[in-house]
Parts: C-alpha cells; structure tokens; sequence
C-alpha cells in the first residue's frame, strides 16, 4: 500500500537581492515556523493526552467498572483465570488441521465476529473469542450467538480490550498466530450521544490491543475492521483505497481513520503485520438491531412508520448493501495471506506487511428499493415517512471499488440484495418466533 505524501510547503527564496529586507524576512520566517511548530506540538500533546486519559481509565478485571454512560458496559467487574478457565481457553484455541491458525478474536458475540470465529472453526482453525458483552444493543442477541458459538467449541472470554492484565494472560496462555481484532464502538448516530464510548473502544481499544501484540513473541499478524465511513463525505465514485479519507462525516469515522493512522505507526515502528478492512453496510442473519434492514424489518411487522432519507434536491440514498457470507470470505482471506510479523519482543526486525481492502457489494442500492424488498417478503405494506437526510454522520451514499481485494485476497461477492435480505428475513422470523421473543 502506498504512503500518503507529505505536503511539500514552498518557501520563496531571492538570493542576492533585497538584502536590505533579507534579515527581516529571514526573521518572520523563523517566527512563522516556531509558531507552527509548537502549534503542533501542543496540538499532538493534548491529543495524546485525551487518548491517555480514556486508556487509563479503561475497566480491567479488579477495577471498578465505568458508568454506563462511558460505554454502556454492564455494571460489573470480569471473572478471569484459574485452571478450569486456562484449560478451556486452550482447548478452544487448538488447530484440528496441521497449517491450521490460531486467532484471537475480538468482539466475537458481535454480528460478523461470530460468523467469522464459526467459519474459522468449521475449516480447523483454534479459535478464542473475547467480547464484553455490552449493552449497546440487547445484550441477549449476543448471548445467543455466544451459544451458537459455544456448541461448535469455540469458547468466548468475558472482558474488555482495554483490560491489559487479561491480553497478557491469554497471550501466555496461546501463542496465537493471528488476531482478528473486531471489537469496536459501532453506529455513526450514537456518537452524538455517546461520544467517548468511541474514543475508549476504537482508539485506547486499539491501541491495547496493539500494545500486547507488539510485546508478545512470537508477534501474531493482526486483521482488523476498520470501515467505508472513512471516506466521509467524498463525492468520487466507487470508493478506492487510494481516495482522500481525510474528511470524516460522523465521529465513528473519525476513530475509524485514526485507527488507520495507529496501525501505520505500530507496523512502522515495530514491524507488526497489519491489514485494515473497509467493511460496506454489512446485513444478514443474527445481524445488529441498530441497522436499518433489521429496525426496518421489526417495524413493518408492528405497522410502525418507518423513517426514508433523501438529500438535497430529493437525491437518492443509497447503500453497498454487503451480505455477511461474502464478508466473512473477505475475512479469511485476508488472515490466509497475511504475512508475518517481523519483530519481536517490541523490537522491529524488517519491513513489515500493511495493508487496507475495501469489502464491498460494488452494487449501491437506494434504500426505497430495500424496503421494497422488504415488503415483498415479509407480505406487509410498509408505512413510509420520507424525510431529510440529517447532519447526524450519515452520507448520501457508498459505493465500494473492490479491485484491489480481488486481486489480491480472490475477493468475488456472489450475494445479492433480494437474496440476503430473503435469508435474513427467515432467520429474523424464526429468532423471534412469530413476535413470540420480544425484538428489543
């Protein structure tokens, strides 16, 4: 992957005249530049800081627990180790094939980490998961799939990222070779009301995460979920990995892009192997309660009104609508070309491996067309309120250029939108039993 360039900034030069103003200028030169760089010096300073203090004052397993409105976690401390807990976290990290991996995943009781911790099972991978299981949206989705996950062997791991005690653990424990690191603050309107969950989950989480990884020997390479919002609000069509992402719409974004920052400087630093995915509307089977098809869904069935956006001038919205089988694919594809990591012990030995995909359908959809198909499969009529699109982070469209995962992870979506949402929509009828299990 190509390095951004830095900004060359010109400075006039006039050798040999005006040397009666030459010291003058010379002068505001040198003013204008100490000014700019203590301007960026405290800038990095209070940045720095703000990041520390979120990381410091994370959760670990006998620490008091945050208030909810930090990151709506549960109101309790995490129970870890012991031999019974050892025994379990090895037996679930064991390969059953002999080139098999072992991958940590994080935020594996969420929607694609547990699809993608299944799928590793099933091809005889070790598979450990770790999630907190937080409150975000309703708790028992993610109990469920841990359940599901529990009967294919795959054991989860009850604590935070942010817990640096419990990471050193389970890296004492397994010598994974590989992380799977999807653990993450999502949704780009709840940022606006809780704005440092972001900051604590997508950037001191990261980073935590980073940390052990750098210190641990051998070095596992690491995969990790970044996401179409970074390209904010660029207007060039289909997003490229190459386009300017230096315009964030929402906050989720923005920690989004800054954790593609912190990859580059810890593969820079201290060779980790890195590779960030640019994930694209991702729907399905046991997917988030927050995202439109699954509220659209529980809606029409309770005869709810349903919000449709248009932008300006009665523009379309419209969404890569991506289904979870192809993202998965995308997932282990990009564990299965990964290459190593080159340091050890926190010391960079090589260049090493870095790395951004776009996961994508390539096939934008309006969302009016979504609840169309909607309506044709759950047999109801939907009650359509369009509206504006608000400055709430939400973009008037995404598009992805998948050419570069093609290439080189053999990334070939093949799921339709009328095909995934049928394949949704029968799993969410028969989860919720005909409005038997309540849809929080």
């Amino acid at each position: 992957m190509k390095q951004m360039s830095h900004i060359d900034h010109d400075i006039p030069s006039t050798p040999g005249k005006f040397k009666m103003e030459k010291s003058a200028y010379m002068n505001r030169i040198r003013w204008h530049y100490s000014s700019l760089a203590k301007l960026t010096f405290w800038s990095f300073v209070l940045f720095l800081g703000l990041i520390l203090v979120f990381f410091f004052k994370s959760p670990t397993s006998t620490s008091s627990p945050l208030p909810s409105d930090l990151s709506r976690r549960s109101l309790r401390t995490y129970s870890w180790g012991g031999p019974a807990w050892e025994k379990r976290v090895r037996a679930s990290s064991r390969t059953r094939s002999r080139n098999g991996l072992s991958v940590l995943v994080t935020g594996a009781a969420g929607f694609v980490g547990t699809h993608v911790s299944a799928a590793l099972k099933r091809r005889g991978d070790g598979v450990l998961g770790l999630d907190n299981f937080n409150d975000y949206y309703d708790p028992s989705l993610k109990r469920a799939r841990q359940a599901l996950l529990d009967r294919s062997g795959v054991f989860i791991v009850e604590g935070d990222i942010n817990d640096i005690a419990l990471l050193k653990k389970l890296f004492e424990v397994v010598a994974f070779t590989h992380v799977m690191h999807l653990a993450a603050q999502a949704g780009v309107r709840y940022a606006m009301e809780n704005p440092s969950s972001y900051v604590h989950s997508n950037i001191a989480g990261l980073v935590s995460i980073l940390e052990v990884c750098k210190s641990a020997n051998p070095q596992p390479a690491i995969v990790w979920a970044s996401s179409s919002s970074v390209y904010g609000l660029n207007t060039k069509v289909p997003f490229s990995e190459k386009d300017r992402t230096d315009q964030p719409a929402s906050l989720y974004a923005a920690t989004k892009k800054a954790g593609e920052e912190i990859a580059h400087t810890y593969n820079h630093i201290y060779g980790l192997s890195l590779t960030g995915l640019r994930f694209f509307t991702v729907y399905g089977p046991w997917g988030r309660p927050d995202m439109a098809y699954f509220f659209f869904t529980k809606d029409i069935l309770k005869g709810k009104s349903i919000p449709i956006f248009e932008a300006a001038n009665h523009g379309t919205v419209a969404r890569d609508f991506t289904y979870i089988d192809d993202i998965v694919k995308g997932c282990l594809a990009a564990l299965d070309t990964a290459e190593k990591s080159t340091g050890s012990g926190g010391k960079k030995k090589g260049p090493a491996q870095l790395r951004v995909f776009n996961l994508g359908n390539t096939s934008p959809v309006p969302v009016s067309d979504l609840v169309s198909i909607l309506e044709r499969l759950l047999k109801v009529k939907a009650k359509r309120s369009v509206t504006k699109l608000p400055r709430n982070g939400d973009v008037q469209f995404t598009h992805a250029n998948i050419s570069s995962a093609q290439r080189e992870l053999g990334y070939k979506p093949t799921t339709d939108l009328q095909t995934g949402l049928k394949k949704f929509v029968r799993w969410y009828l028969s989860y919720y039993d005909s409005g038997k299990k309540s849809a929080q």
